[in-house]
């Protein structure tokens, strides 16, 4: 005889498994804990909080003289 404990009682996270999260701007399951902590998915997180650009993008080389003497 098994005992009452063995099966998990219905409606419980033992018997529907990991509760679902779903971002909160797209609606999408999201699986990374990241993701699941933050209630948004990677793509989604980009378009909210775009990444600062990067200096060395920004700048370019000018051409210069050369100095007398050198």
């Amino acid at each position: 005889m098994e005992s009452p404990e063995a099966e998990p009682l219905p409606g419980t996270a033992e018997a529907t498994g990991p509760r679902v999260v779903r971002c909160r701007l797209c609606g999408r399951p999201l699986t990374g804990t990241e993701s699941r902590r933050t209630g948004l998915g990677p793509t989604c997180d980009a378009r909210l909080h775009p990444a600062s650009p990067d200096i060395r993008h920004r700048r370019h080389e000018v051409e210069q003289d050369v100095l007398p003497g050198t």
